[in-house]
């Protein structure tokens, strides 16, 4: 059960990791290649003026216990690791959602969340497509809410449940699942155009 756990975590930190080279080198993941290729749908615009405040003050926090460790070199080389992965874990979460953009295809949604969430739902499934701005969102059994800057613009209805893991393992059956996208409306439109059945043919 450790080893699992720490595999799941390892394999998350070197997940933002590359995400920070695919974001210099402006290479989307799973987007354009394979079967489940399709249309991409950002969600970090919103969260990135306050993940760059967030990347700002682990710089100052860095630079001020550079002056009141100056002393203490061994001490400071401890807390400077610490701060340095700090900051590389919360670029690298930026990274992540950047990188890793929900993908509409002709048969699967990829619904994500930066490296940690990457949920196929398959169309078939999908009864109800909405957009809806949430942003209260207390933990529900049969749902998953997938919010960004505390709030979610997407909410889709299942026929059958689809299985989650969570970032250590759980499973989650889920029905309902809550998200949010940088452009919703045009994410809704295009779900429910490859969603609603096709008009019969007329009969002559």
């Amino acid at each position: 059960m450790t080893t699992g756990l720490g595999r799941r975590l390892l394999a998350h930190e070197v997940r933002l990791l590359v995400s920070i080279v695919r974001w210099a080198a402006r290479r989307p993941h799973g987007v354009g290649r394979g079967p489940e290729r399709g249309q991409a749908f950002g969600y970090a615009r919103g969260q990135g003026p306050m993940m760059f405040g967030l990347g700002f003050v682990c710089v100052l926090e860095t630079a001020c216990m550079a002056v009141l460790l100056r002393d203490h070199p061994a001490v400071h080389r401890v807390v400077l690791a610490l701060d340095v992965y700090t900051l590389l874990f919360v670029f690298g979460m930026h990274a992540a959602s950047v990188t890793r953009p929900h993908v509409l295809g002709d048969t699967v949604l990829r619904v994500r969340r930066a490296a940690q969430v990457d949920l196929r739902v398959p169309l078939a499934a999908i009864v109800s497509v909405r957009r809806e701005l949430v942003t209260t969102h207390e933990r529900t059994e049969g749902r998953l809410d997938l919010a960004v800057a505390a709030q979610t613009t997407v909410t889709l209805e299942l026929a059958a449940p689809v299985r989650h893991f969570g970032l250590l393992g759980r499973p989650q059956d889920v029905r309902v699942i809550r998200f949010h996208a940088d452009e919703s409306d045009v994410l809704v439109r295009a779900i429910r155009d490859r969603t609603l059945p096709l008009p019969l043919p007329d009969r002559w």
